[in-house]
């Protein structure tokens, strides 16, 4: 095969798998629309897309092939400042969410876990504290 075709050849191939692997990046309801950011914005939509898939629906935390805490009653969430660090650095097992949310993401998704799931925490943070905590 001449090299000019095999350019072509190779051009081609990888023009159809980037179409393939951005096709199969898009979702049916278009929550995961962008691979690089969640669409969510509420923090219950959030945790729904991001965090129950771990700490399971109403954050009652799992054991199995790994350890997910509860979020229920988990009184270290007092600190808004605990909750901030680990949704944008990361712990652990837990990978980093912050270059995946935006600063008012990271408060929604902050802000919902705190004031659910048995959790009382009403002092809210603000997507300006999560820019701080960055």
């Amino acid at each position: 095969m001449c090299p000019r075709l095999r350019i072509a050849a190779a051009a081609a191939l990888a023009a159809s798998l980037l179409a393939v692997s951005t096709a199969s990046a898009q979702s049916p309801d278009g929550r995961f629309g962008n691979p690089a950011r969640f669409v969510a914005s509420s923090g219950e939509g959030l945790y729904a897309d991001i965090c129950q898939g771990c700490h399971m629906p109403g954050g009652v935390g799992a054991v199995g092939a790994g350890a997910y805490p509860a979020l229920a009653g988990d009184q270290k969430l007092a600190s808004a400042g605990y909750g901030l660090t680990l949704v944008i650095r990361g712990q652990k097992g837990m990978p980093a969410f912050g270059g995946l949310l935006t600063d008012e993401q990271v408060a929604a998704v902050v802000n919902y876990v705190r004031s659910h799931f048995g959790n009382h925490f009403t002092d809210a943070v603000t997507a300006a504290d999560a820019k701080a905590a960055r």
